[in-house]
C-alpha cells in the first residue's frame, strides 16, 4: 500500500501570516496563546504557518450575516471567583 504525503503548501512566519490575513503579528500571538488561532508548527524554534491552513482558518470565519448563529457571541463560561465573606 502506498502512503500519500499531504503537502501543506508554503510556510509563513508570523509577520507574513499576519499580512496575508490582514492581522498584526501580535494578534496571531494572542490567538496562539488562547488556542483560538490557526494551526501552526514550531520548526527549529520558529513558529510557522502553512498558507493553506491560514486560508482554511479564515474560511471558518465566513458568515452570511450578523444574524448567522455562528456569528453570535458565545455564552461566557461560569465565573470561578471565590465568594466574598
Amino acid at each position: 500500500m502506498e502512503e500519500t504525503t499531504r503537502v501543506p503548501g508554503r510556510f509563513l512566519r508570523t509577520p507574513e501570516a499576519g499580512r496575508l490575513l490582514g492581522l498584526s503579528g501580535r494578534t496571531l500571538e494572542k490567538h496562539r496563546t488562547c488556542g483560538t488561532g490557526p494551526r501552526y508548527r514550531k520548526l527549529g524554534g520558529r513558529v510557522v504557518y502553512a498558507e493553506n491552513e491560514l486560508l482554511a482558518w479564515a474560511d471558518a470565519g465566513l458568515r452570511l450575516s450578523t444574524s448567522d448563529p455562528a456569528a453570535l457571541p458565545k455564552t461566557p463560561p461560569p465565573s470561578h471567583d471565590r465568594p466574598v465573606g
